[in-house]
């Protein structure tokens, strides 16, 4: 008999909530956010690598409703930037600034930068803390580079100007099945979906 009953993903994002239970349709057990499992914390991310960020967050939500926690840390690294905003890509101009304003400020700061030297990559780091205490950590990378305007309604934060040269567009413009084939974010979660299903056959 398994000790997994239901899986709760250290975030209050609804628009990731939802990407992530796209993802994860092949795991039977429901997926709840922070808020539908009816948990609140300060989590305070002070870690300096994307796993560090998701190892804290899912071991502070772990503390307080054991079972199986997962939580991800992603962001936007730009190579002509000195790989900004990396870590702090949710904080970049402060939380509560808008994509539009962060992604144009994105662009300006690319202004004269040529094609070849617009490279990025979108990281995610995806922690899981299990019922015993466990942990694994995982990492997915989908790399491309930064338009020069935002195109798309699909996606969120800075997916709008996020190119991916296989396709040609920005990852707001590729349908959701598509994306999650692609993103980082799906192949950090299909990753850390086997390793739950490995955790379960070792029981």
């Amino acid at each position: 008999m398994s000790r997994i009953d239901k899986i709760v993903f250290a975030t209050g994002n609804k628009d990731k909530v939802r990407e992530i239970k796209e993802i994860l349709t092949g795991i039977d057990v429901p997926v709840l956010s922070m808020k539908e499992a009816g948990v609140q914390a300060e989590i305070n991310e002070n870690g300096t690598t994307f796993e560090e960020n998701a190892l804290i967050k899912a071991k502070t939500i772990w503390n307080i409703t054991g079972g199986l926690v997962l939580s991800d840390d992603s962001g936007l690294e730009i190579d002509a930037l000195n790989k900004e905003p990396g870590i702090y890509s949710a904080r970049y101009m402060g939380e509560d600034t808008s994509y539009h304003v962060k992604n144009a400020n994105l662009i300006e700061r690319l202004e004269g930068v040529p094609d070849e030297k617009r490279t990025a990559r979108f990281v995610c780091a995806v922690a899981a803390v299990f019922p015993d205490g466990t942990e694994k950590v995982v990492r997915g990378v989908m790399e491309g580079r930064i338009g020069y305007k935002e195109a798309g309604e699909n996606g969120f934060g800075y997916d709008p100007i996020f190119i991916l040269p296989k396709y040609g567009v920005t990852t707001a413009e590729l349908p959701a099945e598509t994306k999650n084939e692609e993103s980082h974010r799906g192949k950090a979660l299909r990753e850390i979906s086997k390793v739950i299903e490995e955790y379960e056959k070792a029981e």
